[in-house]
């Protein structure tokens, strides 16, 4: 029987997945891969499939019934978005399709217009390549410079050497609140106060933090933060970009064209009020409608809830596959990572270890995961990773560790 954990109602929470019904062959599917994306309830789907089947019109554009409806409900999703965030204005919330989106949003409408030769922007060296490419290329047109905060053996932040390379040079710190390879949450409170004491700000990559903590922007008092939609229950294309008001008034739209202008003149353009001068062009609309209907899910089970399970399996885990003899990437105090744990077992490349697993039912993530630079730190090509949400068990990991016993016998 399936049990409850950190005070989720595991089995009842399965019920409203349609997909882990699926059989893989023989065998029930065991999903250990929601870092890459997450499953979506039954009251997701049917919100998106309600808003094409009964309300499917352009947001913001017809003055008729349908317009009205597509535009109250897109701006609702945008409110909840707000609230549960913390953010103090819906207006705060720019919709985008995700971190990728976000991130590179930044570097463009912010970075590039604010950065100058001589100017650092400081990552980490654990972020995943859309929070690393996006600098990069802003750098390149700007004259930037690129530094890295480097990880400790045990996969955090090593702070160690903050001050010298936090400074007033440094105009943004951008940073992931928990790592999509080795589960480490950042100190992120500590990282904003140094941020900025030298008068930098920062923008933080909540992809994988904001499905399983609760975020409140203001308390962290943090200048832009990213969220993406299919990782926390919602659909694909959904998510966004919170801004403190007076930052996104700053920043230049990345896109321009229908909806997000005020004037077209054969020169030049002007545009309208944030968020809308950043939304472009027909938005995925009924995606952050269903994003909209993700969060009242998620607030419904209460997030604090949802990060007691996440520290119950995470924990469950590390003990079952450390007795099995994984590596272990990351830390291994639950209360500083998340759920997302990658490891190597034995002498059984990863990429190996997937297949087998998969004629099992059991789906994991193998490869780089999007951060060479973690890779490299850490001298391996690749790991495996089996990451947890709301909906997995501590029975599944069982299954997770008796496939791995197959594997072995097969490949050592």
């Amino acid at each position: 029987m399936m049990e409850h954990i950190g005070g989720l109602d595991v089995a009842r929470i399965r019920e409203d997945f349609p997909i882990l019904a699926r059989m893989v062959g023989d065998h029930p599917l065991v999903y250990l891969d929601s870092a890459a994306t997450s499953h979506k309830p039954r009251q997701v789907i049917d919100a998106e499939s309600d808003f094409y089947a009964n309300h499917n019109a352009n947001a913001h554009r017809g003055l008729y019934l349908l317009g009205e409806e597509a535009t109250q409900l897109y701006e609702d999703a945008r409110a909840k978005l707000a609230r549960f965030l913390g953010a103090p204005s819906p207006d705060t919330i720019v919709f985008t399709r995700g971190v990728t989106e976000s991130l590179n949003l930044v570097a463009q409408g912010w970075g590039r217009k604010f950065l100058r030769g001589g100017d650092e922007v400081l990552l980490t060296e654990m972020e995943h390549h859309s929070n690393i490419v996006p600098w990069q290329m802003t750098a390149a047109v700007t004259g930037a410079t690129l530094k890295y905060i480097p990880l400790t053996d045990d996969g955090q932040l090593d702070l160690s050497d903050l001050g010298s390379l936090l400074t007033e040079r440094t105009k943004i710190l951008a940073v992931t609140g928990m790592s999509n390879a080795l589960g480490t949450i950042t100190p992120l409170r500590q990282l904003i106060e140094s941020a900025h004491a030298v008068g930098a700000i920062v923008l933080v990559d909540a992809a994988q933090l904001a499905p399983h903590h609760a975020i409140d922007v203001q308390e962290l008092d943090v200048d832009l933060l990213g969220f993406t939609g299919h990782k926390m229950l919602g659909p694909t294309a959904s998510g966004g970009l919170y801004g403190k008001a007076e930052i996104l008034d700053a920043m230049d739209p990345m896109l321009g064209g229908g909806e997000m202008i005020h004037e077209v003149f054969k020169d030049h353009s002007t545009f309208k009020p944030i968020p809308h001068k950043f939304e472009g062009g027909t938005m995925p609309i009924a995606q952050e409608i269903g994003l909209g209907a993700a969060v009242d899910y998620l607030q419904a089970l209460g997030m604090d809830a949802v990060r007691a399970h996440e520290e119950e399996i995470t924990r469950y885990a590390l003990d079952r596959l450390l007795d099995a003899g994984a590596t272990i990437y990351g830390p291994k105090d639950v209360s500083i990572r998340g759920g997302a744990v990658s490891f190597w077992y034995k002498d059984v490349h990863p990429h190996d270890l997937a297949t087998i697993l998969n004629e099992d039912g059991i789906a994991i993530r193998a490869g780089h995961h999007c951060a060479q630079l973690v890779m490299r730190r850490f001298d391996t090509p690749a790991t495996a990773r089996a990451s947890f949400y709301v909906y997995n068990t501590k029975e599944e990991v069982d299954v997770l560790v008796e496939s791995l016993a197959k594997a072995e016998a097969i490949f050592i």
